[in-house]
């Protein structure tokens, strides 16, 4: 009987070992109660007492390893899908690739702006979405009754006594160069990178929510030529070495003089398409000239330092980079949208 036991024992390591069977018919063939170890189970009652015990312990051993040999069979199952025909992992077969995402268009056009004025010395600033009046507006040289606070279609969280503290969800990035300038004195050289809201009717064009990369420079004798040439090499990264630039007369509350910036159209090279609406030009971003008043909030003397001040919408500067046409695609997280980026 002990060289049953040992037969057995060979078998059923072997078993494991080439995966022949799978855990199901283990049970069945070792461990029924018409299986093999119940046979010896029944042959082992009669045994004669010189040797029952030494039978005994070893007929013990072979049913415990034979559980053991159960559930390993049992796991491998489940996990490499071995079937009762014998089937191997065949290890020379190549890998199956993972299926790696890649990141949302809009973080990597951010990605690729941060770097770009980080080359040019920028650092990259940080501040609350939920904000008061006095940081949003007043400080930016908007006034209590200044029709540019209705163009902004502010969502207010809190209304307070007084103006200026009132709650809202930030309109622009601006209200960081506020805090920057409030706590740290020139030179400053930053850029804001966040998310904005304005209570506006979503379309193909338009949305409550979007992102904005806002620059400020504020050292001594800061010119609008430094401006100009900061937004040149911005372009020209961003867009090609061959993209050129254009300022336009425009206003903002916190900056005088202060411009449109348009760059030549890089779908078709200037010559006039749907993009740039057949002008060779697409709008990017407004800049200018730190108001001296909105120093003076920050307690900057502006007879010693000027600044300039730039912002442009990530998500316009994506349509324009990819060609996308409706600005609700990025918010929608619709997978065959998303997995058409691979990077810039």
């Amino acid at each position: 009987m002990l060289e049953k036991i040992k037969d057995i024992s060979i078998e059923a390591e072997k078993i494991l070992q080439e995966r022949s069977l799978n855990h199901e018919d283990f049970r069945l063939k070792f461990l029924s109660r018409k299986g093999q170890l119940n046979d010896l189970f029944d042959e082992f009652k009669q045994v004669s007492g010189e040797i029952k015990r030494q039978v005994g312990q070893n007929l013990n051993l072979l049913k415990n390893r034979l559980d053991e040999i159960h559930k390993e069979l049992q796991a491998g199952n489940s996990q490499s899908g071995s079937t009762a025909q014998g089937n191997k992992e065949d290890l020379t077969l190549p890998v199956i690739p993972n299926a790696v995402g890649t990141l949302h268009p809009l973080t990597l056009v951010r990605k690729k702006i941060v770097e770009v004025f980080a080359r040019m010395g920028f650092n990259t600033e940080e501040g609350p979405e939920i904000e008061s009046d006095w940081y949003n507006f007043s400080a930016l040289n908007f006034a209590e009754n200044h029709p540019a606070r209705e163009m902004q279609d502010t969502f207010f969280v809190e209304k307070a006594a007084v103006q200026k503290d009132d709650l809202l969800l930030r309109t622009h990035t601006s209200n960081v160069q506020i805090r920057l300038m409030e706590y740290k004195k020139p030179p400053i050289r930053s850029i804001m990178v966040g998310r904005v809201y304005r209570n506006e009717a979503i379309s193909a064009r338009a949305h409550c929510q979007f992102h904005q990369v806002e620059g400020l420079f504020v050292d001594k004798n800061v010119s609008f030529r430094d401006l100009k040439d900061t937004l040149f090499h911005f372009a020209k990264e961003m867009f090609g070495k061959n993209t050129k630039i254009r300022l336009r007369p425009s206003y903002f509350p916190f900056t005088e003089p202060s411009a449109e910036i348009d760059v030549s159209c890089f779908i078709c090279k200037g010559e006039g398409c749907n993009i740039c609406k057949h002008t060779g030009w697409v709008e990017i971003a407004g800049s200018g000239m730190v108001d001296p008043n909105v120093l003076k909030n920050c307690d900057i003397d502006p007879e010693q330092y000027t600044g300039f001040a730039f912002g442009m919408g990530i998500e316009r500067i994506t349509m324009l980079k990819y060609g996308i046409n409706d600005l609700r695609l990025f918010f929608e997280n619709d997978i065959r949208f998303l997995k058409q980026f691979k990077g810039i």
